[in-house]
């Protein structure tokens, strides 16, 4: 059996260090100042629009981290080096957003039933200076917003939040126009719903990418398809696709050739294709010369079949 790998030389990660270093400090500031007027003010909808944006600035620390760790080199140990830590980040922000909807959940339900006094202008002032603040921030990580799960989810947190943000200042203008009570612990249950709604998509695909899972956006069918396509190519089998990390595809497969190992152009080849029609960016090949000599993979270790 012969065998020949092929290593596709990853994309140039895009920095976002800038990005989360300001957005960072946009939010603390304004979690600062919406905190203490949700206290003065004793504004529930408030209190949880600055406890849910203390969690985008955690979110936000999270993901920087695991950013930066997929900078650093391979090693021994790490021999694909440290990028899966961003989908180790995604997941934890998605988790932390679980975490912050409960006790949100919890306290309005509480105040459900006694409503205290909430001056609407002061909620209406503050939460659309957090229109401002989010969306601002949202747009500094707009651009990787679609390559990049860990990007992703600081963007979809952002734009919630500015969504968040526009649904607290309609609460306050109808608490100044009702004097209902009810609508401030009534909004934060809102803000729960829209919380949950833009955090079970991060939820679903950072679990996915931990399993190894194939990503979302990548048809394995059409993958075997190409590879069995291949001139001089009679069967695929032990093909696995999984992320690396939130921006980047891994691919291992073995290709039997009866008529002998094809070369270098034929490997180079295949992974352009790879990279450019399903963004699979590091592919290893193995060629298998149908010599008699049936390879252990095939029909073995749950691998994907051809």
């Amino acid at each position: 059996m012969a065998g020949a790998h092929n290593h596709a030389h990853d994309h140039a990660p895009v920095d976002y260090g800038r990005a989360f270093a300001l957005g960072t400090a946009l939010n603390l500031a304004f979690v600062v100042l919406e905190g203490g007027a949700g206290f003065w003010s004793d504004s529930v909808a408030l209190l949880a629009d600055a406890g849910h944006n203390f969690s985008d600035v955690l979110g936000l620390l999270i993901a920087w981290g695991g950013a930066e760790l997929s900078k650093l080199p391979p090693s021994k140990r790490f021999t694909y080096g440290y990028s899966s830590s961003t989908i180790l980040a995604a997941l934890a922000n998605a988790l932390m957003l679980l975490v912050a909807v409960g006790a949100i959940a919890w306290e309005a339900f509480r105040r459900l039933t006694d409503p205290p006094a909430v001056p609407g202008i002061t909620v209406m002032l503050v939460a659309g200076a957090g229109i401002l603040v989010n969306t601002l921030t949202a747009l500094l990580f707009a651009r990787g917003r679609r390559g990049d799960l860990n990007v992703h989810g600081a963007f979809i947190h952002m734009v919630g939040d500015a969504a968040v943000s526009a649904g607290v200042v309609i609460g306050g203008a109808l608490i100044l126009w009702t004097g209902a009570r009810w609508i401030d612990p009534a909004a934060s249950l809102a803000i729960v719903v829209v919380i949950l709604w833009g955090t079970w998509g991060l939820l679903r695909d950072s679990i996915g990418m931990a399993l190894h899972g194939v990503p979302r956006e990548i048809d394995t069918t059409q993958v075997e398809k190409m590879l069995a396509a291949r001139p001089g190519v009679t069967r695929v089998h032990d093909l696995h696709i999984w992320p690396m990390s939130t921006r980047e595809t891994a691919l291992t497969a073995h290709l039997v050739m009866p008529d002998g190992h094809p070369g270098d152009e034929f490997l180079i080849e295949l992974q352009h294709e790879l990279d450019h029609d399903f963004g699979i960016g590091h592919a290893t090949v193995q060629i298998e010369i149908a010599d008699g000599a049936e390879c252990r993979m095939h029909g073995n270790h749950g691998g994907h079949h051809g």
